[in-house]
């Protein structure tokens, strides 16, 4: 996979809205605003239901020129013609979800220290996100934060690029570029934010 990636990443949370049409219209509108790879990350769907969303953001994301990933479900990810996966610690194995996928598709995993960083590497994924840098709720069950020296340590032994994620707003923009980070990972500082284009551009790296 050769492909230049985007500096910023979008990982979705439909839950932080009411409705889903909600939803979808935000994502349309951060799509407009410059998002270039969104990862489907809706775990409580089954895989009827997760399918249906994927077919419909793949329209989206066609129509803006965005990369979409679905996080874990491979098989769903083929289905709707998705551009890969981003893959969690109970995913398959990265160097499995190669072979299925190919050497044309994008596979992000999920990493919280410098050991899965590694093996991440080593088994062929195209990059990875590492966190949480930050305090976030959603990533409260990975421990205490990792905190910007810990996201340098692990950038300066990089084999890949690596998205600083968790509780990441855009005032930590410079801080996690200077501690080496190739992008930024996003939830809820893009879903729920009030100027859509103003945050995207305040994320730029």
């Amino acid at each position: 996979m050769s492909r230049t990636l985007p500096r910023l990443y979008l990982i979705t949370d439909r839950t932080l809205f009411p409705t889903q049409a909600g939803f979808l219209k935000k994502i349309d509108v951060l799509l407009a605003a410059g998002i270039k790879m969104l990862q489907i990350r809706e775990k409580d769907l089954c895989a009827k239901d997760l399918f249906s969303l994927a077919c419909r953001l793949r329209e989206m994301t066609r129509a803006y020129e965005c990369l979409l990933l679905i996080n874990d479900r491979i098989d769903i990810a083929q289905a709707c013609d998705a551009d890969g996966v981003h893959l969690g610690e109970n995913s398959l194995p990265t160097a499995t979800a190669r072979t299925l996928l190919g050497t044309d598709k994008i596979i992000g995993v999920s990493t919280h220290d410098e050991d899965a960083l590694a093996k991440a590497a080593r088994e062929g994924a195209d990059f990875a996100t590492f966190g949480p840098v930050f305090h976030t709720p959603s990533k409260a069950q990975y421990g205490p934060p990792k905190g910007l020296d810990s996201l340098a340590q692990a950038c300066r032994k990089k084999d890949l690029p690596i998205y600083a994620l968790g509780g990441i707003k855009t005032t930590h923009t410079l801080p996690v570029k200077a501690a080496g980070a190739y992008g930024i990972a996003a939830i809820s500082a893009l879903l729920t934010a009030e100027n859509p284009h103003e945050t995207c551009l305040g994320f730029k790296m």
